[in-house]
């Protein structure tokens, strides 16, 4: 963004239009998106934009997008996180259904044995 705009300005500086410093900063904090309000809202509070550098703007702009990237890829670490214990437990719990299932089957193999087990006392075919 800042490599465009500085291609625009120059531009019109070889047009005869030029802009003071403070103007370009104001310029570029009108431009940001939605997203940046809040930064945008701090700069003007906190600095005096008639006398702010475009240089100390530029180096404000990009380390919080610096630090907005990294805060993105720490979620989206914890969203895979999430999905492999989602993955985890549900392994454990097919396990569980396996053993459950072994244990049913054990028990019905036990009961049939005993029911032909008395068939034979019984003389039964």
């Amino acid at each position: 963004m800042f490599f465009r705009f500085t291609n625009i300005i120059n531009a019109l500086q070889a047009l005869d239009k030029t802009y003071s410093n403070s103007e370009m900063v104001r310029k570029i904090l009108r431009c940001l998106p939605r997203s940046w309000m809040p930064k945008v809202t701090a700069i003007e509070e906190a600095k005096n934009l008639n006398v702010l550098p475009l240089e100390d703007l530029l180096g404000s702009l990009m380390t919080h997008e610096l630090s907005m990237q990294k805060k993105d890829d720490d979620e989206e670490k914890e969203k895979k996180k999430k999905m492999v214990a989602l993955k985890s437990s549900q392994i454990e719990d097919s396990e569980d259904d396996d053993d459950d299932a072994d244990e049913e089957l054990a028990l019905i193999t036990r009961k049939f044995k005993k029911f032909l087990a008395s068939k034979k006392k019984f003389g039964g075919k």
